[in-house]
C-alpha cells in the first residue's frame, strides 16, 4: 500500500509562509498524481492543489496565486509553498496519492495567527 508522509506544519503569523512536503513510498512516484487537501476544525476536507505526473497543476480558488504545488520526482516528495498566509489557512493538511485513491498521510497542522 502507498504510504505518504508529511512534514512543514506549524505555526505562523498572517503573512508568513511555509513549505510542506509529503514523502511518498511503495509507488512508483513518477507516474501518478498527487494532491494537497485541508480540513478545518468543523468543516469537510477540501481540496487544495493537485499535481499531475506531468507537472500540470490546479489549484483552489483561495489560494490561487499565493500557494504553488511541485514534485521532486529523484526524491518522491510533493511539495506545497503557501505564501501570504492568512487565518483562514489554518487546518490539517493532508497529502492524498494516486489522486482520489484512498491513500492519505497522518496530516500536518497549520496554525496561521498572530
Amino acid at each position: 500500500q502507498v504510504q505518504l508522509v508529511e512534514s512543514g506544519g506549524g505555526l505562523v503569523q498572517p503573512g508568513g509562509s511555509l513549505r510542506l512536503s509529503c514523502a511518498v513510498s511503495r509507488v512508483i512516484f513518477s507516474r501518478i498524481g498527487l494532491g494537497w487537501y485541508r480540513q478545518a476544525p468543523g468543516k469537510p476536507r477540501e481540496l487544495v492543489a493537485t499535481i499531475t505526473s506531468g507537472g500540470s497543476t490546479n489549484y483552489a480558488d483561495s489560494v490561487k496565486g499565493r500557494f504553488t504545488i511541485s514534485r521532486l520526482n529523484t526524491k518522491s516528495t510533493v511539495y506545497l509553498q503557501m505564501n501570504s498566509l492568512k487565518p483562514e489557512d489554518t487546518a490539517v493538511y493532508y497529502c492524498n496519492g494516486p489522486i482520489g485513491s484512498s491513500n492519505w498521510g497522518q496530516g500536518t497542522l497549520v496554525t496561521v495567527s498572530e
